[in-house]
């Protein structure tokens, strides 16, 4: 199932399962996924995009590999919070997805973690082709730690 209210998302997620983050762009999908407590995410890779029913068997196989219960999309809003062509792409994405894969899907605000990843990884004196190399899945980090975040700071708040 779809959902667009995150608390709702962050509800269906079920216990001691890994979730998986995603940053959809044109050519690639940066892949994260988490440990199964829900608490740290983790670069993982880059998927070459080609066409939908490739890229998506790919993403198949990382959630059975890696015990995945729910997916977390970077939702690619404007910079004034609206959302444009892109997001509308991502959302298409979440229905074709969630026909294969019978696991909640939520969307997490994507602004600025491309520039987040790129300026850590900048800190971090990654080469230039490095960079290029892993900045999706790095992103794709960035979404579902934000993401994760707000699960367990919904969970604190739930349980006072």
């Amino acid at each position: 199932m779809i959902y667009d209210n995150f608390e709702q998302f962050a509800a269906a997620c079920p216990q001691m399962r890994g979730l998986m983050g995603l940053d959809l762009g044109d050519k690639t999908i940066g892949v994260a996924v988490s440990d199964l407590f829900g608490s740290v995410a983790t670069p993982l890779e880059t998927v070459k995009r080609r066409k939908f029913t490739l890229d998506a068997a790919r993403l198949v196989e990382l959630v059975e590999a890696r015990q995945i219960g729910a997916i977390v999309l970077g939702l690619p809003r404007n910079m004034d919070g609206t959302e444009g062509p892109r997001c509308q792409s991502t959302r298409a994405f979440a229905r074709n997805l969630v026909r294969l894969i019978e696991m909640p899907i939520g969307f997490w605000d994507e602004r600025l973690s491309t520039v987040a990843a790129e300026r850590a990884l900048l800190e971090a004196d990654t080469s230039r082709k490095r960079r290029a190399e892993v900045i999706d899945h790095v992103a794709a980090s960035y979404i579902l730690q934000g993401a994760l975040d707000r699960i367990g700071h919904l969970k604190r708040e739930n349980a006072s």
